[in-house]
């Protein structure tokens, strides 16, 4: 019976965490520009690439910006100065990246 209700607790709180995952559409902006470069042009994603040599990949939503974790942060530098799609988790004012792709 005690290895029933573990195991029932066990899948409720996986569930919960699983619930937590939010879908944000967002820019992917450097640490050093912030929210300066907001969207998508030739000069944005230029300054973005280069200011990533040195700085953190961050999520612009609106006027926000959102830090991301280190392994997320790697993920994003991909779609450096590009409109995006991501799913993930945020804990701490830090967003974990689970799912990344281009926004349509």
């Amino acid at each position: 019976m005690k290895r029933l209700v573990i195991a029932s607790l066990f899948v409720a709180s996986v569930g919960s965490l699983t619930a937590l995952a939010e879908e944000m559409t967002g820019y992917i902006s450097d640490s050093h520009c912030g929210a300066k470069h907001h969207e998508v042009s030739d000069g944005n994603t230029k300054c973005v690439n280069t200011c990533l040599k040195n700085a953190d990949a961050v999520l612009v939503v609106g006027d926000k910006v959102m830090k991301l974790d280190a392994d997320s942060s790697a993920k994003a530098k991909a779609f450096a100065g590009q409109n995006v799609k991501i799913t993930g988790s945020m804990a701490d004012g830090v967003v974990k990246i689970d799912t990344i792709a281009k926004a349509e």
